[in-house]
């Protein structure tokens, strides 16, 4: 492959593959969620279990992974997810669409288009980043890291946003309609952005040894820093997505919010996340040749920040007289926007810390843990709220014992990854892997 590092422009280029993602799935898990709830007056466990459902499918990352890692080439594996995702997403607006007069019909139909969004998500999303890790210098990938999320959040802002305007008035036809043009534009900007990045592969694909998926998982799995991040990853992401649906209940129930003010809690949330990740991509690349260990410290550190502003929500919940929830919040956003950041770009650093030409089912594997902590995450944090509060007949001590178990995976998962470094590292030290960490081709590597 050709292996000049990618530079701003070209990590731009590639962020505008995951703005599309971003603008896709948005539509996916709010327009269409609130279209079946909200009109077709059907119970909200259908788009959860819809939602729940993509993620399921993501657990084929590993195996998206490693077709790529076969072929060669990470760009046919992005285009191809990308249609895929865009099929997906215009299948779901129509079959939300027969919802109303076709039940059966359309929740059958969903959930073939909701499978599509899975494969399509895990094949472009686990490509990017290999693209990503391969092709950025060091010293750039906690940038690049955060240019490609917060350019998938610009993706979920501008479609919300565009999209809910021209739905208005509602119909099912202007649903579908709203929805083809956005898979449309979302699949030509992964176009712009991807044709010409990666270049042609150094080596033939029929030269490579090709052992079978199974064999490769195998391979990957006994890598003991591949296995130990792998948990990282879960328990983290696990912390990490099971605030999400309980964050804005709280708020009303304990603190007595109106749905405005706790929607405006929300987006001051979403600011400290965007000030975060923007906060570790500058500070984590001060002093390159310590990029390494920077990264992994904003790491630990965000698992920790975030225990913390969870520990001062409960503790506000409890005391509820006076506390700076909207600080809180802001703290638990910025903690949070360093430690993903973090995460994604030591994935990037360590995707290529064993057998080389296995990149694509390393970072496969970490994505189907992610994906499974995310779909698991929203929906454990409501039962335990709902658990909670029947046991303690009260919703303070019901949010501060969740929010205290969210704490102590974070805690957990900052204790898990100092281990993760060291294996990684003994890895590094080992013959024959240093150099496709310094990004010099063995002639295996792809």
């Amino acid at each position: 492959m050709n292996n000049q590092s990618l530079g701003w422009f070209g990590i731009f280029r590639l962020g505008l593959i995951q703005a599309g993602l971003g603008s896709i799935v948005v539509l996916m898990t709010s327009t269409l969620n609130r279209v079946m709830v909200v009109e077709w007056a059907l119970p909200a466990i259908v788009p959860g279990a819809l939602v729940a459902w993509h993620y399921l499918i993501q657990m084929s990352r590993p195996r998206l992974g490693y077709g790529s890692d076969m072929g060669g080439r990470r760009t046919p594996w992005i285009i191809g997810g990308m249609a895929v995702l865009a099929i997906g997403g215009m299948l779901a607006a129509l079959s939300t669409a027969l919802m109303g007069d076709h039940r059966i019909m359309g929740l059958t139909l969903a959930t073939v288009a909701f499978a599509l969004i899975g494969l399509g998500v895990g094949s472009a999303g686990t490509s990017l980043l290999v693209l990503l890790a391969g092709r950025v210098e060091e010293g750039r990938r906690p940038a690049a890291a955060a240019i490609v999320w917060i350019m998938m959040i610009v993706g979920f802002a501008v479609t919300a946003g565009t999209a809910g305007a021209f739905l208005d008035p509602f119909s099912p036809a202007r649903l579908v309609a709203v929805t083809a043009v956005v898979c449309s534009i979302a699949f030509v900007l992964a176009l712009v952005g991807i044709v010409g990045v990666e270049g042609q592969p150094e080596c033939s694909a029929s030269a490579r040894a090709k052992p079978k998926f199974s064999e490769a998982l195998r391979e990957v799995c006994a890598e003991s820093a591949a296995r130990r991040f792998t948990f990282f990853i879960f328990v983290s992401m696990l912390a990490y997505s099971a605030q999400d649906l309980i964050l804005e209940p709280f708020a009303g129930r304990v603190f007595s919010l109106t749905p405005g003010e706790s929607t405006s809690l929300s987006g001051i949330q979403h600011s400290g996340v965007l000030l975060g990740m923007i906060a570790v991509a500058v500070l984590a690349g001060i002093g390159r040749k310590r990029t390494r260990g920077s990264v992994r410290a904003w790491a630990i550190g965000g698992c920790i920040a975030s225990a913390l502003a969870l520990v001062g929500l409960a503790a506000g919940g409890l005391s509820s007289t006076n506390w700076p929830l909207s600080a809180n919040v802001f703290g638990l956003g910025l903690a949070n926007g360093a430690f993903a950041v973090a995460a994604i770009g030591s994935m990037m650093q360590m995707v290529s810390t064993g057998a080389a030409g296995r990149e694509g089912v390393r970072m496969g594997l970490w994505g189907a843990a992610q994906a499974v902590a995310f779909g698991l995450g929203g929906f454990l944090g409501t039962v335990a709220i709902d658990i909670s509060q029947w046991l303690l007949q009260s919703p303070a001590p019901a949010y501060a014992l969740v929010f205290g178990l969210e704490a102590l995976c974070f805690l957990l998962a900052a204790v898990l990854f100092p281990a993760t470094v060291r294996a990684a590292s003994n890895r590094e030290l080992q013959p024959g892997t240093l150099l496709p960490l310094m990004g010099i081709s063995s002639g295996k590597s792809s």
